[in-house]
């Protein structure tokens, strides 16, 4: 298993108690689906490493966690900070016009303004309260777009496109020398 093959689900914060529990930062939309977790990859390195959970407390976006085999506090010490990780075929499905980031990346951005292609997704992330597409643009420069849904027209998955409106004047900042 690649982190490729799989989605982000949080990170451990730090240890919990004195037997091997963790506090867990969960870093997705709906922390109740994932309360009756059995298992996560764990990123140690450039691996992703299997641990099995025993017991589970959800808190909204937080949990403790007690994985298989973790019974002391060193070994709870040693994977503060890890990513955790889940396969993307266990992502519940999502109603029609839904979309999860990763979906987005690889897609071209057209801006329906001028329907223009502006390049293709590289990544989407989160600057604050803000997501943000970056696209490579044909002239090789990063330029970030906002993604909110007023400026989503539609996502064409079909021919990998999405249609936004590009707010004007946006993507000439980043080609200016």
């Amino acid at each position: 298993m690649t982190v490729e093959d799989c989605y982000h689900l949080g990170y451990i914060v730090k240890p919990h108690g004195l037997k091997g529990e963790v506090q867990v930062l969960l870093d997705v939309d709906y922390p109740d689906e994932y309360k009756t977790l059995e298992s996560v990859f764990v990123q140690q390195g450039q691996q992703l490493v299997p641990f099995f959970i025993t017991a589970i407390s959800l808190n909204g976006d937080k949990a403790i966690v007690r994985f298989e085999d973790t019974d002391s506090l060193d070994l709870a010490q040693s994977l503060k900070g890890c990513a955790l990780y889940l396969p993307l075929s266990t992502l519940p499905e999502r109603e029609e016009g839904d979309f999860y980031f990763h979906e987005l990346v690889g897609l071209k951005l057209i801006d329906v303004n001028t329907d223009d292609a502006v390049g293709m997704i590289e990544n989407v992330f989160e600057a604050g309260p803000q997501t943000l597409l970056s696209v490579k643009h044909k002239t090789s420069k990063e330029v970030l777009i906002p993604l909110t849904d007023e400026l989503i027209k539609e996502i064409d998955k079909e021919n990998n496109q999405i249609h936004m409106f590009v707010p004007e004047g946006l993507v000439d900042v980043y080609l200016e020398d």
